[in-house]
């Protein structure tokens, strides 16, 4: 291999190792195909809040409680932006640690074959730099003639098998030299999305604490009500558009299914943390891709891969362990658990908990093990 393909592959191989101690940054998905997140359009600084006085009426409380929903539902939409970009980050360092390999593996074999067409040609000058076909002539025994076909014929193919293998070794070697660039700027685009939603997520989340931290105690009470309240009302209307003999699908689910249903409801009362996939805290698409990983069926980790590319099923034919996904941009889940209910993991501030399964708006239902 000419020397620029040993530089650019040694150069490769000496990034893709520094990889290796470079600490990755979170977790979390990009926009997904459905539609895009609403996340896109927010700048990276922390929205505008209202101006500090104290809500004057119920009608100014359940504003902010407006707000608060839509700041908490652009994080969880970063959030997800978030993970997909490393996940993505994940793949491409793994992939770039197979090609330093590789390329490694391949420097060796070319060192190994240049060794084998330096003793065939030393051989030959051994035998007075003769080709082997001017050698036969030369020779006036017959047996030594017929012998000496043969193992020109031999050394001819072994020689031609060398070059070959010599030629087809560099063409890979420069395939994975190229092919560990593409995955080296990948890996780096991904890590400036993730740094992107990091930066969204923090500034969302700081606006909603701050907005709630205005509140008098009593007042946040008041708030927790109003969103209770909103979500029972939510609730109320899809129950009353739902055929009563579905909702209560008791023994349809299958035995991956229960035991994804167990995994997620045994996580109940630990916190949300936007990126964290367990044991001690989880974000929404984080415990419904850890309880089915539980259950034996790995599945995509965030909500907008979920929704992507698991198989999608009517509403009308749900069963526990079904993953409820919502809103447009898809950046919630929540496990549908049976009886009108799922388990979800909300937003930060809160903890994974039951809640009625039509208390935000539902996009549509998946099932991954159908």
């Amino acid at each position: 291999m000419n020397r620029r393909h040993c530089a650019a592959a040694a150069i490769t191989l000496v990034c893709a190792l520094g990889l290796l101690t470079v600490p990755v940054q979170a977790m979390a998905a990009p926009t997904p195909d459905p539609s895009p997140s609403p996340s896109a359009s927010v700048s990276a600084s922390a929205p505008a809040v209202p101006s500090p006085a104290a809500p004057s009426s119920e009608e100014d409380l359940e504003k902010i409680r407006e707000q608060i929903e839509t700041l908490y539902r652009q994080a969880g939409a970063a959030t997800d932006a978030y993970n997909l970009a490393e996940e993505q980050t994940k793949k491409q360092s793994g992939e770039i640690v197979k090609l330093a390999k590789a390329i490694v593996d391949g420097q060796a074999r070319i060192a190994e074959l240049k060794d084998r067409a330096g003793a065939q040609a030393r051989e030959q000058y051994r035998n007075g730099g003769l080709p082997p076909g001017a050698q036969l002539v030369l020779s006036d025994d017959p047996q030594l003639f017929l012998d000496g076909v043969n193992k020109v014929r031999t050394s001819q193919q072994a020689s031609k098998t060398v070059l070959a293998e010599l030629t087809r070794t560099q063409e890979d070697l420069e395939t994975y030299t190229q092919d560990a660039s593409s995955n080296w700027h990948k890996l780096e685009t991904n890590r400036v999305k993730q740094a992107e939603a990091k930066k969204r997520i923090n500034a969302q989340i700081a606006a909603a604490e701050k907005l709630e931290s205005r509140l008098a105690k009593k007042e946040r009470a008041r708030l927790r009500q109003l969103e209770q309240d909103a979500a029972n009302r939510a609730q109320s209307a899809w129950l009353a558009t739902r055929p009563t003999p579905n909702i209560a699908v008791s023994g349809a689910t299958t035995a991956a299914g229960k035991a994804a249903v167990a995994f997620a409801t045994a996580q109940i009362g630990k916190p949300y943390v936007w990126g964290a996939t367990g044991p001690g805290s989880y974000d929404c698409s984080g415990l419904t891709s850890k309880a089915w990983a539980a259950a034996g069926r790995p599945i995509p980790r965030t909500s907008q891969e979920q929704w992507r590319l698991l198989p999608r099923i009517d509403i009308q034919d749900i069963r526990p362990g079904d993953l409820i996904i919502y809103h447009a941009d898809a950046s919630h889940v929540g496990m549908y658990v049976g009886d009108g209910a799922i388990v979800h993991s909300p937003r930060p501030g809160r903890h994974v908990t039951l809640a009625g399964a039509g208390s935000m708006k539902i996009l549509g239902v998946v099932r991954p093990d159908r």
